[in-house]
């Protein structure tokens, strides 16, 4: 007679959870199957096309039948194209053999993150914090350890604030300038102290340079180009955003060689190679004509002003300039308490029952006093559901 079947998971699956931010985007996506009006606030994704001259790439590349495996860290023309494109950028001087591709930003940290984290390591991850990041250190064993930021910063964390939480078993530090979810920009002079602080101490930095090109008012910035940077540096990228090209899950990641030869070891074994179609798009994107990104800036200025001046004609509502990303992280402190509503959770979950307007809540990213809103919409939407958020805040009492 069989016995019952296995039901035990392993361990480590239990250290995550499911992606908040794609749990409301998958929310949003069955309501509007439903023949539902959504307005989805809650993707970080640019809502502008691939530029052409990248999609004709890719055309090319399928054309000429480029559709085989490549190297498990990317081909050597695209890796060859994102050291001089990080070179032009930030004045850096890696060579290709620093440097490996990855399917998608994502995976990119997270690979590092196998590479380097032991159990029980600490990784300094400040808040607030893109949602991945604390269940990615979780997964390979380490501990997050967060250190506050202010909103009177900017959501900009200290140097002091970080050397505080420092202990032998501090592995490594996050940094992620412009922030996700805040918008939030860490002033040079504060990422050369915490660099500093990182080099006296032995720890390694690991950089999430995602959104680097989407700057309001101030020039784009590595850590690695510091004298010594690519000894303890890790930069970790992306050409979702800066490209828009979110969908062809391209990252990379720049460092000392036999950490991109460590995370190497783990790409053969999980992701084989990026897409090579996509690579070839990815080479074009980097190599390029940059004038897009420079549009896009453009057009997201508009959106954050118009964003911020009605969240805040918003009663209850407040919210700090962001100065980089396309993200505004209001407070809304002042509305909860109010019908029934006492978390952020609770009121992104009215907020898309009521009046069909998606906001990811601040405890995915570790506040309980805030929701994120992604402006990289069009302004009609923006105007739709900013009237609905105000409508159904008022409604409130």
């Amino acid at each position: 007679m069989p016995v019952a079947p296995p039901t035990t998971l392993a361990e480590r699956i239990s250290r995550i959870s499911v992606s908040a931010t794609m749990k409301v985007a998958a929310d949003a996506d069955r309501l509007r199957r439903e023949g539902h009006d959504v307005v989805d606030f809650s993707v970080g994704e640019p809502d502008f096309p691939t530029p052409a001259n990248v999609k004709q790439a890719a055309i090319d590349a399928i054309n000429k039948n480029f559709t085989k495996y490549t190297p498990a860290g990317g081909t050597a023309d695209l890796k060859a194209a994102i050291v001089a494109r990080h070179k032009t950028d930030y004045g850096t001087d890696y060579s290709p053999a620093e440097c490996a591709v990855t399917v998608g930003g994502k995976y990119g940290i997270f690979a590092v993150v196998q590479a380097l984290i032991n159990d029980g390591d600490e990784v300094i991850i400040p808040v607030p914090y893109w949602v991945s990041f604390a269940d990615i250190v979780n997964y390979a064993g380490g501990k997050a350890v967060f250190v506050e930021s202010t909103e009177e910063s900017g959501f900009a964390v200290s140097a002091d604030a970080i050397a505080a939480s420092i202990t032998p078993r501090t592995k490594a530090i996050i940094v992620n300038s412009p922030s996700n979810p805040s918008g939030g920009v860490i002033p040079t002079s504060e990422l050369k102290k915490i660099y500093a602080l990182a080099q006296e101490r032995g720890i390694w930095i690991l950089a999430d340079e995602c959104y680097c090109r989407f700057l309001y008012d101030s020039e784009p910035f590595s850590m690695a180009s510091l004298p010594g940077g690519k000894d303890i540096v890790i930069v970790m990228g992306s050409l979702s955003k800066t490209y828009a090209m979110t969908g062809w899950r391209i990252g990379f990641l720049l460092g000392p060689k036999f950490v991109i030869d460590a995370c190497g070891k783990l790409l053969t074994h999980s992701t084989s190679n990026p897409n090579s179609i996509a690579q070839k798009a990815a080479v074009e994107a980097v190599a390029g004509p940059q004038d897009s990104i420079t549009t896009m800036l453009t057009e997201f200025r508009k959106r954050r002003d118009y964003t911020l001046e009605r969240l805040r004609a918003i009663p209850g509502v407040s919210a700090q300039t962001p100065q980089g990303a396309f993200y505004a992280y209001p407070n809304i402190s002042g509305v909860l308490g109010k019908g029934g509503i006492n978390t952020p959770m609770e009121f992104a979950s009215r907020l898309l029952a009521d009046a069909l307007v998606t906001v990811v809540p601040g405890e995915a990213f570790g506040t309980n006093e805030h929701v994120r809103i992604s402006y990289a919409a069009s302004m009609e939407d923006l105007k739709k559901g900013l009237d609905r958020i105000e409508e159904f805040v008022r409604k409130l009492g």
